[in-house]
């Protein structure tokens, strides 16, 4: 069994208020396949890079547990790259730039050694590359995860939608859960997205933690107050991958298991965000996620006495 990754590859060139970066390996399929790794294997990822793109970052990935059968390496074009500036906040930002590249004409390819896919885990890319993907598959997987975001539901909302009817878990922010359902309420706008298919949706609301909705179940999970954010590109693919990964790990897709899973993404993003691109992601070992995890539980936990009411 197997976690399937479907996502961009790519290039980003960041600005925050606390640095700049020069062109580095970013890219939704990339920092999911980092996280995820931490916690199951194999990682059977699905994208598409240039003959720029670094051998030396594929073997990266390779020693990780990584599969790369699905990556296809078109040698005389170039990589997807985006550039980007943040704003004081770290939740808005500027596109400076955006070069399709490699992405804009991608059809991906299942390979029959994929076919055993449990966990899919569809990272933010275009509805009709997703869509295809899920179909190529011979069985449903155990678990089907997708994350999107407000442009395709600005260019793309019918491809958005099929693809949308056929997944488990939805992963959006507070402003893309608003747009795509109609409502401001965010209890509201889970209600309605739910019926658009998927059971369980999470609403990601960057430094102010996540929520997991399933049918009338609620579940919010705080983000971990830092000292230092540099740069919040990848967190939610990071949290993506610390999700799925932990899911595929304990083979248990209950309500309660997802909780713990928020929890687990959680921990993963607040790593990636403390230093540019992968690098944090590269450096952290087992004994720092467990560290980062118990900081969690000792965030939300504490004890409270109800006094009985005297008469």
């Amino acid at each position: 069994m197997s976690i399937i990754v479907v996502g961009s590859m790519a290039f980003d060139a960041i600005e925050t208020p606390f640095g700049k970066s020069n062109k580095i390996v970013g890219g939704a399929a990339t920092y999911i396949a980092w996280s995820a790794s931490n916690f199951y294997k194999p990682i059977k990822q699905i994208s598409v890079v240039g003959g720029d793109f670094p051998k030396e970052e594929l073997d990266e990935l390779r020693k990780r547990g990584v599969d790369m059968e699905g990556v296809q390496i078109k040698k005389d074009e170039k990589s997807f790259f985006w550039s980007g500036k943040y704003h004081l906040d770290m939740n808005t930002r500027d596109t400076l730039e955006t070069q399709l590249n490699v992405l804009g004409t991608f059809e991906p390819v299942v390979p029959e050694s994929y076919q055993d896919c449990e966990f899919l885990m569809l990272g933010n890319l275009a509805p009709s590359v997703q869509l295809s993907v899920i179909n190529q598959l011979n069985k449903k997987p155990k678990l089907v995860i997708m994350d999107t975001m407000n442009f395709w539901m600005e260019v793309a909302l019918a491809d958005l939608e099929a693809v949308i009817r056929k997944v488990d878990v939805l992963l959006v922010n507070d402003s893309e859960a608003r747009q795509l359902s109609g409502q401001f309420s965010l209890v509201r706008a889970a209600k309605e997205i739910m019926k658009m298919g998927p059971s369980y949706l999470i609403i990601k609301k960057g430094e102010h933690g996540a929520l997991l909705f399933h049918k009338d179940e609620i579940f919010f999970a705080p983000a971990l107050p830092l000292e230092d954010v540099f740069d919040p590109t990848g967190a939610g693919d990071t949290f993506a991958g610390g999700f799925v990964g932990h899911l595929a790990k304990t083979k248990d897709i209950s309500f309660e298991n997802m909780k713990s899973a928020i929890i687990v993404g959680s921990a993963m993003a607040s790593y990636c965000v403390e230093k540019f691109g992968t690098t944090r992601l590269r450096e952290i070992r087992k004994t720092d996620i467990d560290a980062r995890i118990q900081q969690f539980k000792s965030l939300v936990s504490f004890e409270i006495e109800i006094a009985e009411e005297r008469v």
